[in-house]
């Protein structure tokens, strides 16, 4: 099956300016050569710690971001090279639902004209087909017809959320770039947007780009599931697999961490020493290496490759070919 969107290769690098003349001498590697297949209505879901890299992958994908080097294949057209007059058409397939609602609505302008704005960018339809068009929209994400006539600063976070959302449905497209859409929100008001997003895809075939650090709630909604580290992903699996038989160590961490809801279970937790490096220095071959309580020798020299393992099974790390 052919993917909805591959990305190969990608990076996103930030020059860091410093001195006296602010010159460029170092570079934050947010993003660092990363591959990832997203299929046609399947939802992957992307984790890790803060300051990995994944938003910024998100927001590389949108092409909110150029890449720095890498291709970004979607529909025959690498979006990675295309310029902005070119990748207009594109936009409207490729939407993002952003963490925080309230910095990502203008609270200068109505809901009516915050959901109408994408209609008129691309020239769809005409004032009176774009006023019902907005009041569908609402009615897609459960708010009432006279939301419209409202500012953003008069809703909860979860209505502003679920404006967001009808936002991003508003041209149809096939892919939702979900960047932490739920983090900032009540653990109630959560769940309802998660089934809100899933109700969505099951009726418009979207596929979802889910990223966020909760291990647990990307099980919920997640197809597939993919770990980033330090700018790379370092394992990928369906869901299950991730949580019944991690391969990687800090997967495995990760996974130790996630709350039982049985007082009577003993979980052993795996405590990862030291702190998360900084991208603008990463650690000499494998990234992992000096929290690593599995490290051997060629970690510390040696890069590895991410290598599929087993069916649809890849994973970043010495210990596999060791195994």
């Amino acid at each position: 099956m052919t993917p909805l969107l591959e990305v190969s290769g990608l990076s996103m690098h930030f020059p860091v300016k410093s001195g006296l003349l602010r010159r460029s001498q170092l570079v934050n590697r947010a993003v660092n050569n990363v591959d990832l297949t997203i299929m046609q209505g399947e939802t992957l879901g992307l984790v890790g710690e803060s300051g990995c890299g994944k938003s910024t992958l998100g927001r590389c994908i949108a092409r909110l971001y150029k890449p720095t080097a890498g291709q970004i294949h979607y529909q025959g057209a690498d979006l990675a090279s295309l310029g902005q007059k070119a990748l207009l058409p594109y936009r409207r397939d490729i939407q993002m639902i952003f963490q925080d609602p309230m910095e990502s609505l203008n609270a200068r302008h109505t809901v009516q004209e915050i959901l109408e704005e994408p209609l008129v960018i691309h020239g769809i339809g005409s004032a009176s087909d774009r006023r019902k068009e907005v009041n569908r929209l609402l009615d897609l994400v459960g708010l009432p017809k006279r939301s419209a006539t409202r500012f953003p600063f008069e809703f909860s976070g979860g209505q502003r959320q679920r404006i967001g959302i009808a936002r991003a449905i508003a041209l149809r497209p096939k892919l939702i770039i979900c960047d932490e859409p739920v983090s900032a929100l009540d653990v109630s008001i959560q769940s309802q947007i998660l089934n809100l997003l899933l109700d969505l895809q099951s009726e418009f075939g979207l596929a979802y780009l889910f990223i966020a650090h909760d291990l647990a709630v990307v099980k919920h909604v997640s197809d597939r599931i993919a770990i980033m580290y330090l700018g790379q992903i370092v394992e990928t699996a369906s869901g299950d697999t991730v949580y019944q038989d991690p391969r990687h160590p800090y997967t495995q961490s990760l996974i130790s961490a996630i709350p039982v809801p049985d007082p009577t279970v003993k979980k052993e937790r795996i405590i990862l020493s030291g702190d998360v490096p900084s991208p603008i220095a990463p650690p000499s071959g494998c990234h992992f290496h000096p929290r690593c309580p599995a490290c051997f020798e060629p970690c510390a020299e040696t890069a590895p490759e991410l290598k599929e393992t087993d069916a649809e099974h890849s994973v970043r790390c010495h210990l596999e070919s060791k195994a």
